[in-house]
């Protein structure tokens, strides 16, 4: 089997996806002085804390994923960007949608910044999906 070949675009955005990675530690470190009361937060803050932090976390390593795959197909034009950058948008947009929403002091319910996380619940949506049909049709 030859070589995995990555296009430069793939290796940029993955050098760059790779690089955020520490501020998921920074946020788990966070988590810690949470969780051991240091931080001051509601039930509610706490959960969408824990909420965005596992997000990134997973959609980072799912968009490093989707990129080899995104190389593997025939995909051109809007459809292969949207292939390749829906699920690292959606990386951005849906943590910051849980620790955005939950920001202040004694906050029990989510405010209006809750939409980054529809918005980038539909930037996974169309990155997932756009490269699966790619992967199907190739």
């Amino acid at each position: 089997m030859p070589p995995l070949q990555l296009s430069q675009e793939t290796q940029y955005i993955a050098g760059a996806i790779l690089l955020t990675i520490v501020t998921i530690e920074f946020g788990g470190w966070f988590l810690t002085r949470i969780v051991r009361g240091e931080v001051p937060m509601t039930p509610f803050q706490q959960a969408f804390a824990r909420a965005g932090h596992a997000h990134a976390g997973v959609l980072v390593i799912l968009s490093l994923v989707c990129l080899i795959f995104v190389d593997a197909t025939g995909l051109g034009g809007v459809a292969v960007w949207v292939a390749r950058l829906g699920v690292p948008v959606a990386a951005i947009l849906m943590p910051a949608g849980f620790f955005l929403s939950s920001l202040g002091r004694d906050v029990t319910k989510p405010n209006r910044l809750m939409i980054l996380l529809w918005i980038g619940a539909l930037c996974l949506a169309a990155g997932v999906l756009t490269l699966g049909i790619g992967l199907l049709t190739s």
